[in-house]
């Protein structure tokens, strides 16, 4: 069973992208990030032909989040969490098959000591809140998404240069860690221990093709489903196609 996240950045851009990973691809979870897409202009239908079930919350222009399933359709539905006052679309909690999947589009949070950053870490610990109760109820949790944050040094091209900055910061890091400390694992770092695989990189400074990136999509799962883990990957063949997404898919891979 392979689960993804990716960040299509405009699934309207992005749809024939789109269409021709999940092809190449084969996965049989997928969660989405940035669809930038108003529901009712979602293309569930056209992702029905390839043979994905989707659930979706979007808005016009920004943000938006939906999940697809080869199989079974997602269930019982949470796309606000209780406490927390955000318009914006970016949480996406469902069941599907025998697992609980989290799809989060964290805030960016712009600059270090901004308000967005300070709304940031609000949202990331209110959000950490409600994973807890979803923990104890759901033994079989995947949290998974863009997280905007990279977890460590290995995961950042210059971490010199990043150190202290958004998306780097340790206020951030240490808000990634109180979810992880929830019983979920980083799925790529259960495989790989080295530095230099990113998910993300700038569309300025030739930034790809020099692998000046981040790794800040992650595919977080619970303890419990650790015996499960057949493999995780990111897949960078998307980022080379033209006009592509500034993130690459991240995966993993479980055992049935």
């Amino acid at each position: 069973m392979k689960i993804a996240t990716w960040n299509v950045n405009s699934l309207n851009v992005r749809m024939p992208h789109l269409k021709q990973w999940l092809a190449a691809a084969q996965p049989d979870v997928v969660a989405l990030q940035e669809t930038k897409l108003e529901d009712s202009k979602f293309p569930d239908t056209e992702l029905a032909a390839l043979g994905y079930r989707s659930v979706f919350s979007g808005q016009k222009t920004y943000n938006g989040v939906a999940l697809l399933s080869r199989h079974d359709m997602p269930q019982n539905i949470v796309t606000d969490v209780p406490g927390l006052d955000d318009p914006q679309r970016r949480i996406l909690i469902a069941d599907v098959g025998d697992l609980r999947v989290a799809n989060l589009y964290v805030v960016n949070g712009q600059a270090v000591g901004s308000e967005k950053y300070a709304y940031k870490l609000d949202w990331l610990a209110r959000v950490t809140d409600y994973l807890a109760n979803e923990a104890a109820r759901h033994p079989n949790l995947v949290v998974l998404g863009d997280f905007n944050i990279a977890p460590d040094d290995r995961d950042v091209h210059d971490p010199a240069a990043w150190k202290d900055q958004i998306l780097c910061s340790e206020p951030e890091r240490a808000a990634l860690r109180r979810l992880l400390d929830l019983g979920l694992l980083d799925s790529f770092r259960e495989f790989h221990s080295n530095d230099g695989a990113f998910s993300w990189w700038d569309y300025r400074q030739a930034a790809f093709r020099r692998n000046l990136g981040l790794r800040i999509d992650l595919v977080l799962a619970s303890q419990n489903l650790r015996p499960r883990f057949a493999g995780a990957s990111i897949d960078l063949e998307p980022r080379r196609w033209e006009r592509p997404s500034d993130h690459a898919p991240a995966l993993l891979e479980l055992n049935a």
